[in-house]
């Protein structure tokens, strides 16, 4: 099942008209969040991850449900795959702000492939959370691995949305992860 924030993201979407829309799943991991939307009436999804260590489980989740031909799994940095990264009705990124360097770069790019929605989850920017970025990003430098947990504030990852005319829809904020939702032409 999905965590609650992921839930939250679901239901958000899923309360939208749906039916034979595209989306595109930003780091996605297995994509389960797409799967939902599937079920809730999305016509197919494009899901761009970053690491490989997801495809085998991803490849039998989509087999298991009979999804062959409805999800599209891409392998690669979003960003540097720029412009050939299809637009789509629904935009999700779960989890993945906090893990690149350059918000406006990344949320640009997928406010920029949102037709109608962007959705998408970030670590609150507090006390709690910022102790445990440095935490974690020592661990990292002590492993020798190159990976980085950001904590862009919230008014920024929603102005590079905005600047792709994108508007708040919704949020929620829980005790670490916050949920924003932006769609195009909302005032």
């Amino acid at each position: 099942g999905l965590d609650d924030t992921a839930r939250r993201m679901a239901d958000f979407l899923s309360g939208r008209d749906l039916d034979g829309a595209s989306v595109l799943e930003i780091g996605g991991g297995v994509g389960a969040i797409g799967v939902e939307l599937l079920n809730a009436g999305a016509d197919h999804v494009v899901e761009v991850e970053l690491s490989p260590s997801y495809e085998r489980t991803a490849a039998e989740l989509v087999r298991e449900l009979g999804l062959e031909g409805r999800v599209e799994r891409r392998l690669g940095d979003v960003v540097a795959e720029g412009e050939t990264v299809p637009p789509a009705d629904a935009v999700v990124m779960h989890r993945v702000v906090c893990c690149y360097p350059d918000v406006d770069a990344l949320v640009g790019l997928a406010a920029a492939r949102a037709k109608r929605y962007l959705v998408l989850s970030f670590p609150r920017d507090r006390r709690l959370v910022r102790m445990g970025r440095l935490v974690i990003n020592v661990w990292f430098r002590l492993r020798r691995w190159d990976f980085r947990f950001h904590l862009h504030p919230r008014d920024a990852i929603v102005s590079a949305a905005a600047r792709q005319g994108l508007r708040p829809a919704f949020e929620h904020t829980g005790s670490i992860w916050q949920v924003a939702a932006l769609e195009r032409g909302a005032s």
